[in-house]
């Protein structure tokens, strides 16, 4: 059972003396320590939502500081909502544009350079920010 679900045997050892203690009422998570959750799923949706459908004014994607900044949650917890919804905005599926307002004038040097590059010279371009992860 333990390498079927990919958990360790004391898990499932742990689960299986609840389950027969209490039955189905053991495998009810028991109440924690701690504060309630501040965070309602009201607040998560619009965090969800605000990732997929709009972009940081000074950037591609969102980071878990910015998007902190933005809905007034913890980078923590923008990083567990994110990672339990599997989202992960800096590993975009698709091309974006620059947000940079002089973008337009840099992608003009840019392309000149690729089409009429200077004599004698040796032009190299370098991806600072791929949208694919090398490793």
């Amino acid at each position: 059972m333990a390498t079927a679900v990919r958990i360790s045997r004391q898990t499932v050892a742990l689960w299986q003396s609840r389950f027969a203690a209490h039955r189905l009422e053991g495998l009810v998570d028991a109440p924690r320590s701690g504060a309630p959750c501040s965070i309602n799923d009201e607040a998560i949706k619009r965090l969800v939502t605000l990732t997929l459908e709009e972009a940081p004014a000074n950037a591609t994607h969102w980071g878990t500081r910015s998007m902190a900044r933005r809905t007034g949650m913890s980078q923590s917890a923008v990083s567990r909502i994110w990672r339990a919804s599997g989202l992960r905005p800096h590993r975009a599926d698709t091309f974006k544009l620059s947000a940079d307002p002089a973008f337009v004038e840099k992608l003009r040097d840019v392309v000149g350079l690729y089409l009429t590059p200077p004599d004698r010279a040796l032009v190299l371009c370098v991806d600072e920010k791929p949208q694919i992860q090398a490793v």
